[in-house]
């Protein structure tokens, strides 16, 4: 077989554009903290840069139509008294952020109305940005801090006290506390908001019933010594996680967690590169991204039957340190974008890439881009606590396009969603069943029809001469003959021969098939019973003469035809005679 097998697929030519430096921001002072935590954050309007400042912890937003060279005094986000460690932008709200920092503090900020990184003031006049709100209960560094993206001013920090601690912004208190007993490397939400998972310094995945304060599942992760990532794969029951070997090798796995004590088709091994691998999975296209830490390279699988498909991989001679990825509704839809993912750059420019879709069309491409999560919550913090799970209402990306703004689509769905789907089809099959028996009922009359051969018609249509040939004796001697007999005798020719072999009384099935013995197949056995000899010899010699009549014609036929393509070769003979 010539050729290969190519895989169908609407992402198989997905390529990443990076952009041109004039277009990127310039003259940044990345954090260079070496704790391994995310140094960039980003939503529709701005990016969040933890900086490298001294006198205390700050970081930078950006608003992301600012772009070029940035200047050397700009308004910052300060009040940390250590390195600001992580931030984590509101899903529902793009001006809200949250900040984690080595101080142990919680800080949670508000971008002031019509901000810039330019005002139009001296530089020294320039005013720093100050918290609107503070979260104390950690006494060790804040590593981490992740928004619950299905209930609204739900916050989880993780710290260096081996805890994890989930936050009612609203209250300003810590409502639960999750004891892992060793340093968090990363942490994801599930997607209703009621699941947490985990990787810690102890190579333990855990997923957390974050309300009752335990974990649900708990296995062995990767068994390298690095740090390892998880992320949750969306609306899916399924975990994804990055780490490391015993051998240092880069692994992935996909977890089920329903099931959780070992990954789906084990550890894959990806490459010996020593960076971190940084996960992000994409909901619309159903593809994660791999972006590896002090590498420039970042490859793609498409998820389809339990397993990652790789697709392709955007390849770089500038290594990342940092990264973010924008949520869905901030992509650029004019140009087939479908993911854009923010990188750090030697710690001076981070440079936006983006991941298109090559299509011609100028039209709505509404198979790449199906509704996705808006920006209103499914629940309050109140509601989240007492119980409730559920996913925010979609939008639909044709308003984004056309610039009719955030229409929602789907209301909010409460969650496990399979339960609503499997319970719908129960009460269309009970009545089918019914209704289907008493049509089984009704085989019978089948049996006693079956289908006749030409050879058959043509025997019973001799056996039917014959019949009226014969005397009146004849006639009442097989009238007292039963009536199931005569049926299933000539099935002996046709291919329902086991059915003579079953005996049954012979005056309750003359009774059902009285009405039937005026049709010619049930009257052409009745010559067969009475005498055979004569039958078949009759129908043979019948059969015999069709024969020699069916050759003679066809001999004169040919003839016919012979004598014709001789008259036709006479005529081209002649022709070309003339011709010549």
């Amino acid at each position: 077989m010539s050729g290969r097998f190519v895989r169908s697929s609407k992402y198989r030519h997905v390529f990443g554009q990076p952009t041109r430096r004039e277009q990127c921001y310039d003259n940044l002072r990345v954090s260079r903290n070496a704790w391994d935590t995310n140094l960039l954050k980003v939503n529709p309007q701005y990016l969040a840069v933890n900086w490298e400042a001294g006198g205390g912890g700050a970081f930078a937003v950006i608003p992301l139509e600012e772009r070029g060279k940035l200047p050397e005094k700009m308004p910052l986000f300060r009040g940390h008294t250590a390195a600001v460690l992580d931030t984590d932008w509101n899903p529902f709200s793009d001006s809200l952020i949250a900040s984690g920092s080595d101080d142990g503090k919680i800080f949670l900020w508000r971008v002031p109305d019509n901000f810039t990184i330019r005002p139009d003031v001296e530089p020294d006049q320039i005013q720093d940005i100050s918290p609107v709100g503070k979260l104390s209960g950690h006494p060790k560094k804040v590593g981490h801090v992740l928004f619950n993206p299905a209930a609204e001013n739900v916050l989880a920090t993780a710290s260096g006290d081996f805890t994890i601690k989930i936050w009612d912004i609203e209250a300003g208190a810590a409502k639960y506390t999750l004891k892992l007993g060793d340093i968090v490397q990363s942490q994801s939400w599930s997607a209703n908001g009621s699941l947490l998972v985990t990787t810690s310094r102890d190579k333990k995945l855990r997923l957390w019933d974050v309300r009752q304060e335990r974990p649900a599942q708990e296995t062995a992760g990767h068994s390298g010594a690095k740090n390892s990532r998880a992320v949750w794969m969306g609306e899916h029951d399924r975990v994804v996680t990055t780490g490391f070997s015993k051998m240092s090798d880069r692994q992935l796995a996909l977890w089920d967690i329903r099931a959780a004590r070992e990954p789906i088709s084990g550890f894959k091994t990806l490459d010996s590169i020593s960076g971190v691998c940084v996960p992000f999975w994409d909901d619309g296209t159903q593809c994660l991204y791999l972006a590896g830490k002090g590498d420039g390279n970042i490859r793609y699988f498409e998820y389809e039957n339990d397993k990652f498909e790789f697709l392709s991989e955007y390849k770089s001679s500038d290594p990342q340190r940092g990264l973010a990825f924008m949520p869905k509704r901030g992509v650029n839809i004019h140009q087939n974008e479908v993911v854009r993912i923010y990188k750090s750059v030697a710690d001076t420019y981070i440079e936006p890439i983006s991941f298109i879709v090559p299509r011609r069309s100028e039209n709505f491409q509404d198979d790449i881009y199906p509704p996705t999560t808006g920006i209103t919550p499914a629940m309050s913090s109140a509601e989240w606590q007492a119980g409730k799970e559920a996913i925010p209402p979609k939008i639909s990306m044709e308003g984004i396009y056309d610039g009719t703004g955030l229409k929602e689509v789907t209301p909010t769905q409460n969650k496990p969603t399979s339960t609503i789907t499997a319970d719908t089809p129960k009460p269309t099959e009970a009545p089918k069943s019914t209704i289907a028996e008493p049509v089984r009922a009704e085989p019978t009359p089948v049996v006693v029809r079956p289908a006749p051969s030409m050879k058959d018609q043509g025997a019973s249509m001799a056996a039917m001469v014959d019949k009226f040939a014969d005397d009146d004796e004849k006639e009442e001697e097989i009238d007292d003959a039963s009536s199931f007999e005569e049926v299933t005798k000539p099935v002996e020719r046709a291919t329902a021969a086991p059915v003579v072999s079953k005996p049954a009384p012979p005056i309750k099935e003359k009774e059902a098939t009285t009405p039937v013995t005026s049709t010619p197949t049930i009257e052409t056995p009745k010559i067969t019973i009475e005498n055979p000899t004569t039958t078949t010899s009759t129908s043979v010699s019948d059969d015999i003469a069709e024969i020699k009549a069916l050759i003679a014609q066809q001999t004169r036929t040919i003839a016919s035809q012979a004598e014709q393509m001789q008259n036709l070769t006479a005529e081209i003979e002649s022709l070309k005679a003339k011709l010549n």
